[in-house]
């Protein structure tokens, strides 16, 4: 049970925690009252001023529409005010433009253009929103009118500044220095950069805007023209400067600049045309046509001429100096034609770079074909002309004119890379006119090679075409002299050989070797052909020592010829023994000769020399000075160019002559068998020798 005391103590404070929470109660009570009456404030004033934005919502809003409304008018009105002034100015485009249009593109290009670009502008939007108003034609009118001045302005800045390119920059461009490790790139400027540019500018226009590819046919026309105009320029300079001062070339090519190495022309062949074709000429002129005769060309160069050959040499260019002058012109015309055809490759090469700045691509090629077609037909025209010319000639028997077809065809031939190159995407009739034309001169040229060897083995004998002398005949020194010109052309020979009927084998090297071949055959058939030849004309002589002079020579000729020259190399390609056949043959005829003197040695031999018996008179017997007299005139006037050849024959002739005189003079030296022995004995063998010392010396 528990105490009273604390009972009462926790009743009392049961008591005290009550009346505490009865007053946190009321106080709470007391705080709810008021926190409910400033909730009532609160909300009356927030429904008062939710009451008042309505309010001010509903006055704002129709103000803010109403001011969108009009921002929205406003800017519809800027808009159609610019519209308007946009359309107004179409309609003001072409008074506008009407002065700039009228004084043309010269000197204001950009300007031009921006004012054709607002006429177009303005066809566009005529044809767009009003196609029937009048304003559409005026402004097609203004743009074509425009676009007629633009199209002149180009033909006028290609006329006024396309000129044609000076022979002597073509000449830089086309020589070529062998010193030289690089070569110097020579350009060829066509038209002023500023001017290139202009023109460059209108072409696009016209092709983007203009729809208009006249302006081509316009390009190729005027730089076709420049183009044939260059290469005739060429050739004028050619003709004045030989004419003037002999010079071919542009003297700067010839003279040595500080800023230009010294460069040579494109090669010319080697040896002297002109001079064969001179005497070829001569040849088909007093031989083959059979109506003059003598033999009037100088053998073999560096020879021991006589007097005589030496005036019939100097008779010869009186008569036919006219002729070598004519020759002289074709020399000429030669050269210019081989410089004409390496320019044209120099000069279409850099028409085509010009080209492709100013054409649109895909017409590039077309316009390039037509515009070189004028120069190329020219060319080809001129390289005809040639084949017409040898071919009348070779029916003429001139065979020189092979000598003019030689070094174009091979430069023909050396340019045909180019060609081809510098023509690639013309057209095949383009592409094909330079094989043809190397086809025509393979054709003339192997026709007349043919036709040579024929002549050579079918030149009749007359007896008046025939060396008095016995020295060597014209035919051999121009059958020699035409092969020697083949040594510069071998390559080109032996091709022509090659293209007719004959199969063409795989390799160039094997090619070369087959042509080297054919041209070693050819030479030799020329040389078999000459060989018979003679041996039939010397049978003309009735003097048969004459006849085996005249052979000598013209085999000696024929020989020295071929070992001065690389003439032996080739005929040793298909004969081997060829030298030592000609030596053969020339000793042979040696021998001929010296028996011509066994008449007159036979009177002192010992098996026609009576035995002496006394009173024997060995005067009816002695024959021997008559005919020493005798051969000795006849064979004075006879004729060994050759002084080595002379020499020898002399030297030989004379110990036989006075080995035998000598023996007979010993043998009856001490024989009295008249009383006047000077009256037999005439000469001494020192004036037997001597005599025989001037044979062959017509100044004797």
């Amino acid at each position: 049970m528990i105490p009273t005391e604390d009972a009462s103590a926790r009743k009392r404070e049961i008591e005290e925690k009550l009346k505490q929470e009865q007053e946190t109660l009321s106080f709470i009570r007391e705080n709810m009252e008021k926190s409910d009456q400033l909730t009532k404030g609160m909300v009356s004033i927030l429904s008062s001023f939710e009451s008042r934005l309505m309010q001010l919502e509903n006055s704002i809003i129709p103000v803010h529409k109403q001011t969108e409304n009009l921002q929205r008018l406003q800017e519809n009105v800027d808009k159609t005010l610019s519209c308007m002034d946009h359309v107004i100015s179409y309609y003001h485009v072409a008074k506008d433009t009407d002065k700039i249009i009228r004084e043309g593109p010269t000197g204001r290009l950009d300007e031009y253009l921006a004012c054709i670009a607002k006429i177009q502008k303005a066809v566009e939007y005529f044809q767009d929103n009003n196609p029937d108003s009048p304003e559409l034609n005026t402004v097609k009118a203004r743009f074509e009118k425009g676009k007629e001045l633009l199209e002149a302005e180009f033909r006028g800045l290609l006329t006024r500044y396309s000129k044609p390119v000076p022979p002597i920059l073509i000449l830089d461009a086309i020589t070529v220095d062998e010193e030289l490790e690089v070569q110097e790139e020579v350009t060829l400027e066509h038209l002023p950069e500023a001017v290139l540019q202009d023109i460059i500018c209108i072409s696009g226009w016209l092709v983007e805007y203009g729809r208009n590819q006249d302006f081509m046919n316009v390009y190729f026309q005027i730089r076709s023209n420049q183009l044939d105009r260059s290469i005739k320029g060429l050739k004028d300079h050619f003709r004045k400067s030989s004419a003037s001062s002999g010079i071919l070339y542009s003297p700067a090519v010839q003279t040595k600049r500080k800023d230009t190495p010294t460069k040579k022309a494109p090669k010319r062949p080697a040896g002297t045309i002109r001079k064969a074709q001179n005497l070829l000429k001569q040849y088909s002129q007093h031989g083959l046509d059979g109506k003059k005769g003598g033999s009037n060309l100088t053998p073999l160069e560096g020879h021991d001429h006589d007097q005589r050959v030496k005036h019939q040499s100097d008779a010869l260019t009186d008569k036919h100096g006219a002729a070598a002058g004519k020759d002289d012109v074709l020399d000429i015309e030669i050269d210019s034609y081989i410089h004409c055809i390496s320019a044209f490759v120099k000069l279409a090469q850099s028409e085509y770079v010009l080209l492709t700045e100013i054409i649109p691509e895909h017409h590039q090629k077309k316009t390039f074909d037509s515009l070189i077609q004028e120069a190329l037909d020219n060319l080809m025209l001129e390289g005809d002309n040639i084949v017409a010319a040898a071919r009348r000639a070779i029916m003429r028997h001139d065979y020189s004119a092979v000598l003019t077809i030689f070094p174009i065809l091979r430069h023909l031939k050396q340019t045909k890379p180019d060609f081809d190159s510098t023509l690639q995407g013309t057209a095949a009739s383009t592409k094909n006119k330079l094989p043809t034309l190397i086809t025509s001169m393979e054709t003339i040229g192997a026709k007349a090679l043919e036709e040579f060897a024929d002549s050579i083995k079918n030149d009749p004998d007359k007896e008046y075409n025939m060396p008095k002398d016995g020295t060597v005949h014209e035919l051999t020194s121009n059958a020699i002299l035409f092969l020697q010109q083949l040594l510069d052309f071998q390559e080109t020979a032996g091709a022509m050989l090659a293209s007719q009927g004959r199969e063409e084998t795989s390799s160039s090297a094997s090619s070369s070797e087959f042509s080297r071949r054919l041209l070693s055959t050819y030479i030799c058939k020329v040389l078999g052909n000459l060989q018979l030849n003679l041996l039939s004309k010397s049978k003309v002589y009735e003097d048969s020592a004459l006849s085996a002079i005249f052979l000598h020579n013209n085999y000696n000729y024929i020989l020295k010829s071929l070992e001065k020259s690389e003439l032996i190399q080739l005929v040793t390609v298909t004969q081997k023994k060829a030298e030592s056949s000609y030596r053969e043959l020339i000793e042979q005829q040696k021998q001929i000769y010296q028996r011509s003197w066994y008449k007159v040695t036979e009177h002192i031999t010992d098996r026609n020399m009576p035995a002496f018996q006394p009173g024997t008179k060995l005067h009816e017997r002695m024959g021997f000075n008559d005919g020493l007299e005798e051969l000795c005139k006849i064979q004075k006037v006879w004729a060994i160019p050759d002084k080595e050849q002379r020499d020898a024959i002399r030297h030989a002739q004379r110990r036989v002559v006075s080995e035998a005189y000598r023996a007979f003079l010993q043998r009856y030296a001490n024989i009295s068998f008249t009383k006047n022995p000077e009256k037999y004995h005439k000469y001494r063998p020192e004036q037997v020798e001597e005599m025989i010392e001037r044979l062959f010396d017509t100044s004797a």
